[in-house]
């Protein structure tokens, strides 16, 4: 069960996500989408890389003493750094505060492992501990030097150091895997799922306030509004339905499960960010085309259906026939950004993939 600490940590993380998510808001509406896109793809990776390696962290190792407080509380420090600089990151292309504050909240993790490395509480795993925290070390002096290179080359560097940094676990699993609770993990992933959803909820709901408030109220936003929300509760739906416990049994199939998470947090946080700047493009505020806030919706939710089927519902062994519903759901749900009336479309789309996925 997670502890009072686990949710302090995760609210914090609220913070991070949804100035993501406000970023990528933003760049849309402006019609920078590759550069917001760009952005949003670095920052997010740095916060969901640090929440999950202290959930896995924390699930291996059930310490509650004030000494693993205080690491704890230094690693939400790090991830409210952090979102101080998303804005500048997405804007100004700097980087500098948002890599300061995840070598703060790493550097508390890495205590952490120090910790569990000379301690008695798992002797057998000790080798693997030191193996975390050195090669975690190692990644922030990395980050850290990136720091040095000129803007352009800067995201070469990042290329390098993303494998690097998501082989420390393997690397440290080698000399003995940690111990881990199924249930625990599901459901830590679970609540920060729910945070996300949450976050895109705040976002389309500021949205569509701005755009009432206005005095817009077209058929048009109105039929968007009932879209979006079909496609947040179709999201909770759908990833609820399907219990994962089964999935998180061994070490390789909890890896490949924990790390796609990316991809299906990336994309509920980005939902919300797309129905926002949906709204700003329906109602004139954003000049690009129009078809961009289809896409801006669209794209994110085919991301969502394609890694709840690779990860969940083909693990479980769901059949062919839902296998075939989602590839079709997929494709319709990428066409529907370039219909008139994309937002509802994409609702009613995801809204018979709930169906089809119920039990």
């Amino acid at each position: 069960m997670a502890t009072p600490l686990e949710l302090l940590f995760d609210l914090c993380f609220v913070v991070a996500v949804a100035q993501a998510a406000a970023a990528l808001h933003h760049a849309i509406s402006a019609g920078h989408v590759t550069e917001g896109v760009i952005s949003f793809g670095l920052v997010f990776f740095a916060i969901w890389w640090a929440w999950m390696n202290f959930t896995w962290f924390a699930s291996a190792y059930d310490t509650d003493d004030v000494p693993y407080r205080l690491k704890v509380l230094v690693q939400i420090v790090g991830v409210l750094v952090l979102a101080a600089g998303v804005p500048r990151a997405f804007t100004q292309r700097d980087y500098s505060l948002v890599t300061l504050g995840y070598a703060i909240m790493r550097a508390g993790l890495v205590a952490c492992w120090l910790r569990a490395g000379r301690g008695d509480e798992d002797p057998g795993r000790r080798r693997t501990a030191r193996r975390y925290a050195f090669g975690v070390t190692l990644c922030e002096v990395g980050w850290l030097a990136l720091l040095l290179l000129p803007a352009h080359l800067w995201i070469v560097g990042w290329l390098v150091m993303l494998p690097v940094e998501l082989g420390v676990p393997m690397w440290a699993e080698r000399t003995g895997a940690t111990s881990w609770h199924p249930h625990h993990i599901v459901e830590r992933y679970s609540l920060l799922t729910l945070i996300v959803i949450g976050e895109s909820v705040l976002a389309a709901t500021i949205a569509i306030q701005v755009a009432v408030d206005a005095g817009h109220t077209s058929a048009h936003l109105v039929s968007s509004i009932a879209g979006a929300i079909l496609i947040l509760f179709s999201s909770w739906w759908i990833y609820f339905e399907q219990p994962a416990h089964h999935i998180t049994r061994t070490n390789r199939d909890a890896f490949i499960w924990g790390y796609g998470h990316f991809f299906i947090y990336g994309a509920l946080t980005a939902m919300g960010a797309g129905i926002a700047a949906a709204t700003d493009i329906l109602v004139g505020r954003s000049s690009v085309p129009s078809w961009h806030a289809g896409a801006a919706v669209a794209i994110p939710v085919a991301v969502f259906l394609a890694g709840m089927w690779l990860l969940v519902l083909r693990p479980a062994r769901r059949g062919p026939r839902l296998a075939l519903g989602y590839a079709v759901a997929i494709v319709a749900v990428l066409l529907a950004a370039f219909s008139p009336w994309p937002l509802i479309t994409v609702g009613a789309v995801m809204v018979l993939v709930t169906v089809a996925s119920s039990r």
